[in-house]
């Protein structure tokens, strides 16, 4: 069996004996066809590895690295020089630096190469026209940079030093523009930003980030895990199933890929919003994981990596999340904040959030029309509620602790509503005032989600709708939540949650074995209060 890849270099695939998912079609399509081209993906999508394919491909061609993929016997690009600019290796909090570093890399590349003559220069921009000069007549190469926004994105709560890194890197890629010097060029990043020439009016650089024919160049689609990781796929299903993995049928594999779907899939990068691909390292940590540890766990990874990254770490310390937006599965946004967003300083929060990972396409888009985003699957909408969690709460307090992991699932009555006032006790009230049912039921959903439970808000059946209920695969919990803040409406309140409970028949639909656990609360809202101050469990014997 295979190994599963831990490197970003292609050459390693063939000499640590690593799957290496087949991209060739598209990187092949995407040489022929485009000359200068943009895209950006979440951080661990792939990026780096794309580049670097590509790199190896005109630098070296297919031999040794490329047998049995589907570009072997078609790649007849001759070979070129590459210019690799990972800025991710360059200073992100001293311009100087930056430049310094930058300009190194230039050095070491005309160097490398016996490019002669070059003029130094401490600025990048004309470095790097410098170095196209002194290029012979007819030399070419190959320019690839990474992570192009990293200085940017690290930056969004300093104005000043966002500024000046902005123009030093708008200046560099206008250096670009047009010189016939460049065979390739190919830049990645997080953010797509108008205040950059990259994407000015009158740049040469065509931006595929959400195009339709290379949607699936980054990132797994549900055929290439079938293909590429079957083993992996039948030795998971050996051990739920306590059989051999020779034993595994076709349908085996399907229904275990459905669940494997349900928690990293979706992510759409395709404006017709018809593909969607698998996030791939969470998809490479779950089934290293069933090696590992020998049995199948759908973990949460995507927090562990794109977590809480600078740019909105950096973001958050300076403005409000929307929570009640972020709250519904669906959020609509003005075309031209999705097209154009012009600064990270002030970009539209659910498009940063989308271009982090944390929201994904969940609509086509079409021009003067709103485009919608929303959560890509359960393990990114965890993610992105105990993002908020960390907002909304002291995460510090004892309700996030791991002694209760199992109370909603496991516990009795008395322990969970003492779990919910524990959270409640950990909310930030000056910044997050609860005045109603409403914001009392979201922010109890925040903390659910961000422990990634099954979640239903405000679950409809055919006589009402629940607050929230909470999903086991042997338990099902029900809360009805009702707001107050004066003592003397409690008992009131908790009569009306009860009956509401008895009445709907919240929690009995498609209940099958599981235990049913219907419970009637009533919050004060009250200053001195701030907690559950009566619950009930709802008999219904």
């Amino acid at each position: 069996m295979k190994l599963i890849a831990q490197s970003e270099n292609i050459e390693d695939f063939l000499d640590s004996n690593f799957i290496y998912v087949d991209k060739t079609e598209y990187i092949y399509n995407l040489t022929k066809n485009y000359k200068r081209v943009f895209f950006s993906r979440p951080r661990r999508f792939g990026k780096s590895l794309t580049l670097n394919t590509i790199g190896t491909l005109f630098e070296k061609g297919v031999e040794p690295y490329f047998k049995e993929t589907w570009i072997y016997d078609k790649w007849d690009q001759d070979k070129y020089p590459v210019l690799h600019l990972n800025f991710l290796e360059y200073s992100t909090s001293d311009l100087a630096e930056f430049k310094r570093r930058l300009c190194i890399s230039i050095y070491r590349f005309a160097e490398a190469h016996k490019i002669k003559e070059l003029l130094k220069d401490k600025e990048p921009s004309v470095l790097i026209v410098n170095l196209f000069e002194a290029m012979k007549d007819g030399q070419r190469i190959v320019l690839l940079i990474d992570e192009y926004d990293c200085q940017l994105t690290a930056n969004i709560n300093n104005p000043a030093l966002y500024d000046e890194f902005k123009n030093c890197i708008r200046d560099f890629y206008a250096a670009l523009k047009g010189k016939k010097q460049i065979k390739f060029l190919a830049v990645t990043g997080v953010t797509r930003l108008k205040d950059v020439s990259i994407f000015s009016v009158g740049s040469d650089i065509n931006d595929l980030s959400y195009d339709h024919a290379f949607s699936q160049m980054i990132g797994f689609t549900r055929d290439e895990i079938k293909k590429f990781y079957i083993d992996y796929l039948k030795l998971g299903i050996s051990y739920e199933k306590h059989i051999d993995t020779d034993s595994v049928t076709a349908n085996d594999i399907e229904e275990f890929l459905d669940r494997m779907a349900e928690q990293y899939d979706s992510y759409c990068f395709d404006n017709y919003y018809e593909r969607k691909v698998f996030s791939t390292y969470s998809v490479n940590n779950f089934l290293k994981a069933i090696v590992k540890d020998e049995r199948v766990v759908f973990g949460d990874y995507w927090y562990d990596v794109g977590g809480l990254p600078s740019i909105l770490k950096n973001y958050m310390d300076s403005h409000n999340l929307n929570i009640d937006k972020l709250l519904t599965s669906e959020i609509a946004i003005p075309y031209n904040d999705f097209i154009n967003p012009t600064t990270l300083i002030d970009i539209n929060e659910n498009v940063l959030m989308c271009q982090t990972g944390y929201l994904t396409l969940k609509s086509e888009i079409v021009s003067g029309y709103s485009v919608t985003l929303g959560p890509a699957n359960r393990e990114v909408r965890a993610a992105l509620f105990l993002l908020l969690s960390l907002k909304i709460f002291d995460t510090t307090a004892p309700a996030f602790g791991l002694t209760n992991r199992y109370v909603i699932e496991k516990g009795n009555v008395d322990e969970i509503i003492s779990l919910f006032n524990e959270v409640l006790a950990a909310l930030s009230y000056d910044k997050y005032p609860v005045n109603d049912e409403s914001t009392l039921r979201a922010l109890l959903q925040v903390y659910l989600l961000g422990k990634n439970h099954d979640v239903r808000v405000e679950q409809h059946n055919s006589k009402g709708r629940s607050d929230i209920i909470v999903n086991f695969p042997k338990r099902r919990v029900i809360l009805e939540l009702k707001y107050t803040d004066k003592v003397r409406e409690e008992k009131n309140k908790l009569v009306e949650a009860e009956n509401q409970i008895i009445e709907q028949g919240y929690g009995l639909e498609d209940l099958g074995d599981r235990e049913l656990l219907q419970i009637a609360c009533v919050f004060n809202g009250d200053k001195s209060k701030r907690q559950i101050t009566m619950f009930k469990t709802v008999d219904r014997s």
